[in-house]
């Protein structure tokens, strides 16, 4: 079962004002859809990516990943599986804390599909935030063990099994492979 359009009469404004949900709600073109709650397979993918790419970026303070962060730009409001942005672009507070609101399209954003989505409207999503000046996009298929790669005035490719991954141009020591991504879901 896919997720369904919860409102068809709020404004963005409207939309802004509305308290936060579980899972999140996301604003796209007028309309509000409810994410899927994230089942075992999606919730370990999304676990250890962020971690991983947060090992690799954080120390040296070139990214950080952010799961289930709301990002509001261009009219819309979405909440990627895993939003990543360049250490200088993370909103900070006035005291150099990090914001609670970011205003902003991510750098890199990696999608996770469940089979409650809708792949056109994540995709439409991914669109949306390249155009709106993210540098990379990924959308992780864990049925058929693959991630499709999206870049800005790029087609999209399709990576499987021991393909290398493209990650944020500032990470240029990390290799990882779409096989390594889906190793984390192996427990026996």
């Amino acid at each position: 079962m896919r997720s369904t359009v919860q409102s068809n009469s709020l404004s963005f404004s409207e939309f802004l004002q509305l308290p936060e949900t579980k899972p999140a709600t996301e604003y796209i073109a007028g309309k509000t859809y409810q994410k899927p709650i994230p089942k075992g397979k999606h919730s370990r993918l999304q676990t250890r990516l962020s971690a991983e790419i947060n090992r690799v970026a954080e120390p040296d303070r070139i990214a950080c990943a952010f799961t289930e962060l709301r990002c509001t730009f261009g009219g819309r409001s979405i909440v990627p599986d895993i939003s990543v942005f360049a250490w200088q672009n993370i909103p900070l507070d006035e005291r150099g804390e990090v914001e609670n609101s970011f205003d902003l399209p991510p750098d890199w954003t990696i999608e996770i599909l469940s089979l409650e989505q809708s792949p056109t409207r994540v995709m439409s999503n991914i669109l949306f935030c390249l155009n709106a000046g993210t540098q990379l996009s990924w959308l992780v298929d864990p049925e058929e063990r693959s991630i499709a790669i999206f870049k800005p005035r790029e087609q999209p490719e399709i990576k499987q099994n021991d393909d290398r991954l493209p990650v944020l141009s500032l990470l240029t020591d990390w290799n990882i492979s779409v096989r390594y991504v889906f190793s984390g879901l192996n427990f026996s």
